[in-house]
C-alpha cells in the first residue's frame, strides 16, 4: 500500500526537479545578462535572471550563506523524509505536499551545489520597479505551495485527532451522538 504513495512522490519530485532545472537553463541561457528585465505581460510578469546566494525573500547570513542553507535544507529534507514515512498509505494531499516541498528544496539545492553564486531566480513579479516581489522561480513555487499544504493538512489532522481524544474522553459529546440525541 506504501507503494502507492511512493509512485506519486516520486513522479511529481521527478517533474518539478526536471521543470525547474530545464527552466533555470533557460533562465541562464537566455536572460543573461543578470539583472535586465524581459517584459512577458507589461511590468506585472517580467523574466530577470538573478542569482541569490542566500535564501527566501533575499535572506543572506554573509560569506558561508551557501554552506549554512546547504546544511539546513539537508536537514529539512531529512524532517520531512521522516514525514513521508509516517504517511498513511493512500493520503494523497500530504504526499503530494511533501513531495512539492522536497522537490522544490532540492532544486534549489542543486543549485547551490553547483555555483557559488546562488540560486537562479527568474520570475519577476509586480508593478513598476517600486513594488515587486522578490524574484524566484519554479523551485520556490513548489516549496511554497508544498509548504501552505502541508501546514493546512497538519492542522486538519491535528483537528481530527483532537476531536478523536474528546470523544473517547466523553462519547455523548460526539458530533454524531448530538445529532442523533437532537432528531
Amino acid at each position: 500500500m506504501r507503494r502507492s504513495n511512493g509512485v506519486l512522490f516520486w513522479l511529481l519530485i521527478a517533474v518539478v526537479i526536471t521543470v525547474d532545472v530545464i527552466t533555470k537553463a533557460f533562465a541562464e541561457q537566455y536572460l543573461a545578462p543578470a539583472r535586465i528585465p524581459h517584459p512577458v505581460f507589461g511590468e506585472w510578469l517580467r523574466l530577470t535572471l538573478v542569482y541569490n546566494p542566500g535564501a527566501a525573500f533575499g535572506l543572506h547570513l554573509g560569506e558561508h550563506s551557501r554552506w549554512i542553507f546547504m546544511g539546513l535544507t539537508v536537514a529539512a529534507l531529512l524532517i520531512l523524509s521522516r514525514l513521508y514515512v509516517i504517511t498513511a498509505p493512500g493520503d494523497r494531499p500530504r504526499t503530494i505536499a511533501l513531495a512539492l516541498v522536497c522537490a522544490g528544496a532540492v532544486g534549489n539545492l542543486l543549485d547551490r551545489i553547483r555555483s557559488p553564486l546562488g540560486v537562479v531566480d527568474f520570475l519577476d513579479v509586480g508593478v513598476g520597479d517600486a513594488a515587486r516581489w522578490p524574484t524566484f522561480n519554479v523551485a520556490d513555487i513548489a516549496v511554497s505551495t508544498g509548504a501552505f499544504l502541508l501546514a493546512w493538512v497538519l492542522w486538519r489532522e491535528d483537528r481530527l485527532a483532537e476531536e478523536a481524544a474528546r470523544e473517547l474522553a466523553d462519547p455523548a459529546a460526539s458530533p454524531e451522538t448530538e445529532r442523533l440525541t437532537s432528531a
